[in-house]
Formats: C-alpha cells, sequence, structure tokens
C-alpha cells in the first residue's frame, strides 16, 4: 500500500467516523470508519518504514559505493 492510498484511507475514515451522522442499516459506519483509520495507519507506517528501508540500500547509478570512490 503506497503512503498516498493510507492517507486517503485515514481521511475517509475519519469522514465517516466524525462527519456522517446518517443510519444506514446494518452497518455502522463509525464502526467502518474506525477501522479504515486503523487499515490506513498501519499502511502509512509499513509504507513508510519500507521506503526508508529502500533509500538506505540503494546506490548511485555508477555503481560507487556510498563514499563514491
Amino acid at each position: 500500500m503506497t503512503i498516498g492510498a493510507s492517507l486517503f484511507l485515514i481521511i475517509v475514515g475519519a469522514i465517516l467516523r466524525f462527519a456522517v451522522t446518517a443510519d444506514v442499516a446494518g452497518i455502522d459506519l463509525k464502526v467502518v470508519g474506525l477501522i479504515l483509520m486503523i487499515g490506513g495507519a498501519i499502511g502509512l507506517v509499513l509504507g513508510l518504514i519500507l521506503t526508508f528501508a529502500a533509500s538506505r540500500r540503494t546506490t548511485p547509478p555508477d555503481g560507487r559505493g556510498p563514499s563514491g570512490y
């Protein structure tokens, strides 16, 4: 999951949790919003960890190491 998708899930979940006052038969929108926010937060943390891990192990295109020699 990308960072943008995670942020989207958090935003949609927050809207459902805090802003929507409609009642839908058989669905609790507050619980759905909470589940989306938790899933988005987990995806955001994993996305950031993977992004930082990938940026630490990449080498320049010329094949030289971190020192440049």
